[in-house]
């Protein structure tokens, strides 16, 4: 059995646009359904989580614990061995608060590319298949994102984050999966339930090939 660690936030949660923490069901969030599309040779692995960053902390109480940096060894560890591990991150590098630029969150990829590509497993010495899942472009101008102001400026800040990501896995070889043009709900931030479908087919076929 071929195994896939899902490795993102809230995103890849499964959370419901403009919900307070509601998540879609096994029949339509993306990591259920690509598990539907492959069928009964892969074993899909859900490591999401809400609020993930890829280095920033989330300082709000709570949510200790958001830094995907210090997760991923002890995440690569315990799921040993794995043939492929999606990455999905960046969205929540791009809230204001954080004051990171679209070069920045960029790097953080890098940082989390290299350190992927050498990683070994621990029974055979193997390294995952890395595949980069683009993220969803922001819209900050739905009424529910103005109001938020949470991610003011990321619409342009996640163009460029994932022009950026795209040229550089062609540039080296990494599989990526372009997803700027999946529709986001009325928070301007989560996938919606077509999205989630979408995502599911194209990660589906990418793995199939």
């Amino acid at each position: 059995m071929k195994r896939i660690l899902c490795y993102g936030d809230s995103n890849t949660w499964g959370y419901i646009s403009g919900t307070d923490h509601l998540r879609y069901g096994e029949d339509k969030r993306w990591t259920r359904l690509l598990k539907c599309n492959l069928g009964e040779e892969y074993e899909v692995i859900e490591e999401g989580l809400n609020s993930r960053t890829f280095f920033s902390e989330d300082k709000r109480p709570g949510r200790e614990g958001r830094i995907g940096f210090d997760y991923l060894k002890p995440c690569l560890d315990t799921h040993d061995r794995i043939d492929y591990f999606v990455l999905m991150l960046g969205t929540n590098e791009l809230k204001a608060d954080y004051s990171n630029s679209a070069e920045d969150i960029f790097n953080m990829l890098v940082k989390f590319i290299g350190f992927i590509k050498g990683y070994k497993s621990q029974i055979d010495k193997t390294t995952p298949e890395l595949i980069v899942s683009g993220i969803p472009l922001v819209n900050e101008n739905t009424e529910y994102a103005k109001a938020d102001g949470m991610y003011h400026g990321a619409t342009e800040k996640s163009q460029k984050y994932n022009l950026l990501s795209k040229e550089y896995c062609e540039k080296n070889g990494i599989k990526y999966i372009e997803n700027t043009d999946l529709a986001v709900g009325v928070d301007g931030v989560h996938l919606t339930e077509e999205s989630h479908k979408i995502l599911a087919e194209r990660l589906a076929k990418t793995i199939e090939e």
